[in-house]
């Protein structure tokens, strides 16, 4: 795992979604449909779109936020994607 995705939908009453996933690659459609993208590969953003609005914020920022809501996922992330990194260095 590198990449952590969430993806927010409105519901029709108002209330909103957040749809949490992980992934070790990129699609073209995820940088349509996803709001947040953040590697932890390389501790960037690659895309925060939140209420239509790009967010001006930091990978920390960021981590540290979703650490409180998902704290099993994003220790598993940061412990992972250093690996992947080395590995996919490796295959070069």
């Amino acid at each position: 795992m590198r990449y952590l995705l969430i993806q927010y939908i409105r519901k029709p009453n108002g209330q909103i979604d957040e749809l949490v996933q992980t992934s070790r690659k990129l699609k073209k459609s995820d940088m349509n449909t996803k709001n947040v993208i953040l590697d932890y590969s390389d501790n960037s953003i690659q895309k925060c779109v939140i209420e239509g609005n790009n967010h001006d914020t930091t990978f920390e920022q960021m981590t540290k936020y979703y650490k409180r809501i998902y704290p099993k996922l994003i220790e598993q992330l940061e412990m992972e994607a250093p690996i992947e990194k080395k590995d996919k260095r490796n295959k070069k």
